[in-house]
């Protein structure tokens, strides 16, 4: 995947959330946006409960929403294209995944391939793939004595946290840490850092080449 990115105008950012999320990426990027440092405007939160506190607080942000269930629609292919009727009818730039904790259709990968983001809390490759999400990444990270965690910022490809990475951002890991406060941490940093990238990509800023990110104005990779 070889893509160039060069917005001509503010984007046009739909996020997608699901469960029981708190929406606090969600609202980082909502911010972003009010602040001026994204050069974009939230125009759709997509959410698979009509009850999930990061649809609630998108409402309070005054931003439109659509609940999407998958278990309304009989396979991936049915669930993939009402995901992608709703973003055609916002004219969605950039999906941004923010505590979404399910396998994206394939076909909205593919129509959509370098315009979605995601968020990981840890440093991929390592503590990645199926089932390492949330508490469950953070318990790993604990358990293996490692010194260092972090979050990565990628887009997003057919394969569990597998897309070209964007930025990462290193976090300490503690003797005394437990899962909670490990997490604590890193939350803070994923804020950061999805802003970061966006604002990147907002500003045209990004080039995937040969499954690498670059910096446009960064001629290293000639």
């Amino acid at each position: 995947m070889n893509t160039e990115i060069h917005p001509m105008h503010k984007i046009r950012i739909a996020i997608m959330v699901s469960g029981h999320g708190r929406g606090s990426n969600m609202q980082a990027l909502i911010n972003g946006c009010h602040t001026g440092m994204i050069n974009g405007e939230v125009a759709l939160v997509i959410g698979t409960r009509s009850d999930a506190p990061a649809i609630q607080r998108a409402k309070e942000s005054s931003v439109d929403t659509r609940i999407i269930s998958p278990n309304r629609h009989p396979d991936d292919n049915s669930y993939g294209q009402a995901i992608m009727e709703a973003l055609d009818s916002k004219k969605i730039d950039l999906v941004c995944l923010a505590g979404f904790m399910r396998y994206l259709p394939s076909c909205v990968v593919r129509k959509y391939a370098g315009k979605i983001m995601n968020v990981h809390p840890a440093l991929l490759p390592f503590f990645g793939g199926k089932g390492m999400y949330g508490e469950h990444v953070h318990q790993a990270v604990v358990a293996s004595g490692m010194r260092v965690s972090g979050c990565t910022v990628h887009f997003v490809d057919e394969d569990y946290d597998n897309g070209p990475i964007i930025l990462q951002t290193p976090v300490p890991v503690y003797p005394e840490d437990t899962p909670e406060t490990l997490a604590a941490r890193v939350l803070e940093k994923e804020h950061s850092s999805y802003v970061e990238a966006v604002r990147l990509y907002s500003l045209g800023m990004l080039k995937i080449k040969n499954g690498k990110v670059f910096l446009c104005n960064d001629n290293s990779e000639e």
